[in-house]
Order: C-alpha cells, then structure tokens, then sequence
C-alpha cells in the first residue's frame, strides 16, 4: 500500500501547529519501533539535525531521495514526482509511515518557518531551536540506582552532538548540492557555516560549567560548548540565506561549434554548409 509524500499547502503548513511534547514523544516510541526493524534508524536528534540540512541544502531534495537514505538502504526510490512513496520497510505499515511522514513535514514546517523569520537575538521566540539533547545532563540527573541500572559502558554524547552528527550526515551524502560556489566570497561563507556545525560534531572536553537539560542541576556542558550551539544556529540562519539567494546549481550545456559556411555540412549531403543546412 502508497502513503502521500507531498509537502503540505502553504495554508496547511501555516495551520498545522508546532510539534509538541506528546508529538515528540509518539516520534521517539515510533522510532525505537522502526529499530525493531532496523537497526540503523537514528534517534528523533539525529533526525532533525538531518531535517534542518535538507531544508537548507541548495537543490530542493525529494522524499523519495532522502527517506531512504535516512531510514533504509540509501537506495532513492524511482517515484515520479507527486506520486505516493511505496511502503519503506522499517515501517510496520502504511499507516505508521503516513504518520511518521505527517509528523515529519509538521517539524519541516516549523523549522522553515523559523529559519526565514527575521530574527536578530537568540532570545527571540522565533528563533530557530534545534531538537539538541543533553545527555550528560540527563544522565547526571538521575539517581545513583539509575545511573547503575543503565551500566558504565554506555558513550554519552555531548550536547548537540547527535543533532550537528544529523546534520552532517545529509552533507556528505549530496556534496554535489553542498559543493562551494565559484563565488570566493560565498565560498567562504558556506565553509565558516559548516565549520561551525562540524565543531559541535567533537566532543566537549570543557569543563562542565551548566546544565542544558534542567538549569538547576548538576554542571554537564562547558560555556564554550554554549557559546559554539548558539553559533551553529547562527551558521544554519546563514547556510539557508545563502543557498536561497543562490538557487539551484544550473548545469550549463556546451553548443558543438557551427561548421563555416565553406565546411562541408556535417549532415552528409556533401554539399557546402551555406549550400545546405546554413542556407
């Protein structure tokens, strides 16, 4: 069975509200679902880290493209444009991938809305927000009969590390989008930009100074680490302006020379060119 892949309408987009806590947590159970099935589906951070590149990559990529890159083989599906996605197989059925998908386009809207919002302050409420977790605050968080009910073998990420990880993920799988313009000037706007995703990429060494998952618990995240967030945020207002002024890359097609008009036409009469098709 088909599930509709179409983005919304502008005027469902603009209705169609913000995700919510109750969303987020039906998209996190619906993902570990998908890992029953999978084992590489990425957790709901990743994916929006991977949701915010796409919406600022230079060519407008399609769901059939980039669905299956993020939860299945890679492969692009061959769907004519407007036409249902068939069913991908980490999904149990139809329905939870029609949900999944409506639930996607809902974060899409809301992160497109926010990104070409006129915002000047990151105190602003339409400033763009990634889904960014801090794991180390979470963990630091729970009991000491928690903390050792989870084991010690567990790598704990640094924030925003799995969302910029997300990110840099759907970079490198279209460089071709993602490749610098002639232009010196935007060329070294695009590199600053990613290089300040790639920075939350790393591991926060700093020392732990606050806490980015509860502000009145144990110290988790350097202030350098918060300081480079805040400029990743920045970097994707710049990477979306950017390629929007830019358009997609035009493929110029090179014109085979004109034979001269005293050449013998290349279309085999054995007549003069100006005798023949120059005419």
């Amino acid at each position: 069975m088909n599930t509709p892949h179409q983005a919304p309408s502008d005027a469902a987009a603009s209705a169609a509200p913000a995700l919510g806590p109750d969303e987020l947590d039906e998209i996190d159970t619906l993902l570990d679902d998908l890992r029953t099935r999978g084992e590489e589906i990425p957790q709901w951070e990743f994916c929006d880290g991977f949701l915010t590149a796409l919406i600022c990559t230079r060519r407008p990529i399609p769901p059939a493209e980039y669905l299956p890159m993020l939860l299945s083989d890679g492969a692009a599906l061959d769907v004519p444009e407007g036409e249902p996605l068939p069913l991908l197989p980490a999904f149990a059925d139809a329905a939870q991938q029609a949900r999944f998908i409506e639930l996607w386009m809902r974060r899409w809207n809301e992160v497109e809305a926010q990104l070409d919002a006129k915002v000047e302050t990151l105190d602003d409420d339409r400033t763009f927000q990634p889904e960014a977790m801090d794991m180390r605050g979470a963990v630091a968080s729970l009991t000491d009969e928690q903390r050792a009910e989870m084991g010690d073998d567990q790598e704990i990420p640094s924030f925003g590390q799995v969302w910029a990880l997300g990110f840099m993920f759907a970079v490198e799988n279209w460089p071709e989008d993602w490749a610098a313009p002639r232009d010196k000037e935007a060329a070294r706007w695009l590199d600053d930009a990613l290089d300040s995703i790639v920075a939350l990429t790393e591991d926060d060494t700093g020392k732990p100074e606050v806490c980015m998952f509860n502000e009145d618990g144990p110290p988790s995240t350097s202030q350098a680490r918060v300081e480079a967030f805040g400029e990743a945020i920045w970097a994707v207002y710049d990477l979306r302006q950017l390629w929007k002024s830019m358009g997609p890359r035009v493929e110029t097609v090179r014109k085979a020379p004109e034979p001269g008009r005293n050449d013998l036409c290349p279309c085999g009469s054995g007549k003069k060119y100006k005798k023949c098709h120059g005419a």
